[in-house]
């Protein structure tokens, strides 16, 4: 973060309006090297590219996922989840500014992703000599490298804490095998769930394209996002009763903005996203249906207060 702040501070300065006009390029369209058509500029190019960077905001609902394990949940969840995520929210709109101002748009396409920072920052200021251009801000193009590097190491360990808590959830009701809920003796973790994910983790980031990888986790976490959205609305009016420690505002404003905005996203990032969502789903539902629904202690108690003749 601190290094964010220097970039933003030093980059500031160096911005060039032309590069901000127009704010919104021109709509257009240009083939990657696997022949995919990707949207560039307008609408389309903001959706696609809003849905492309969205794993950016998944860590906030990871903070949920270790309720279990906080003090005061009821206190601390709301203020962990959208505190950071306004100071982050606040940091990626700076950053991004600064970004665009100082490097035009076909510089992003020519270099490509994080490399552009780096070009950014490198053709800030400097000068020319003989006939070799020496960058002013050298060092934070480098530092700039080592806060991506460990951005992705946080992330990592963040996701992977947060996805073995859900399955520890998931374990406990019968969904999944027992493993995933065995905790340490010593350390009480979910210890066996941290190994499984994070060899499938390390399986996916070695032998999957890099950009597949973040495109499939940005539209799985929408198409989430779309279903605990929707989800706030069925409980909402099938159990009113229900204790909630905190309450959506604005219900049904508020979820059905987030369908609608989620679902856009997912729409921008094209039919090869699309169709790797479907693939992932149908996995899902062979799981769910070959072994989920058959082992879970809900639906079997649901199934023995049927039977019941009480």
């Amino acid at each position: 973060m601190a290094i964010v702040l220097i970039f933003v501070a030093v980059g500031w300065s160096y911005i060039n309006p032309a590069n901000h006009t127009p704010f919104i390029p021109a709509p257009s369209t240009y083939t990657d090297a696997q022949g995919v058509d990707h949207h560039f500029g307008g609408i389309m190019g903001l959706l696609g590219a809003a849905g492309v960077v969205f794993f950016a905001f998944i860590g906030f609902d990871a903070v949920s996922t270790a309720a279990q394990e906080a003090k005061n949940p009821k206190r601390t969840m709301p203020i962990g989840i959208l505190g950071s995520l306004a100071i982050c929210t606040i940091l990626y709109i700076l950053f991004s500014y600064v970004l665009t101002g100082v490097a035009t748009t076909n510089d992003f396409r020519t270099y490509g992703k994080e490399a552009s920072v780096s070009y950014a920052i490198e053709h800030l200021a400097g000068s020319t000599i003989n006939g070799v251009w020496v960058p002013k801000f050298g060092w934070l193009s480098n530092l700039i490298t080592v806060a991506i590097l460990a951005g992705f190491s946080s992330v990592i360990l963040v996701m992977l804490l947060g996805q073995s808590r859900v399955f520890f959830t998931m374990s406990r009701d019968g969904l999944v095998p027992k493993t995933f809920s065995d905790v340490h003796p010593k350390y009480r973790t979910p210890y066996k769930s941290n190994w499984i994910f994070f060899l499938l983790a390390g399986l996916f980031g070695g032998f999957v394209p890099a950009d597949v990888v973040g495109e499939m986790t940005s539209i799985g976490t929408l198409f989430a996002f779309m279903l605990v959205c929707a989800g706030v609305m069925i409980l909402r009016k099938r159990s009113p009763e229900l204790k909630r420690e905190f309450k959506t505002p604005l219900v049904p404003l508020v979820p059905i903005l987030g369908i609608i905005i989620c679902g856009a996203m997912i729409f921008g990032l094209g039919w090869t996203n699309w169709a790797r969502l479907i693939i992932w789903l149908l996995i899902g539902f062979v799981i769910y249906f070959g072994y989920s629904r058959k082992h879970s202690k809900i639906q079997q108690e649901l199934n023995a207060g049927s039977k019941d003749p009480h």
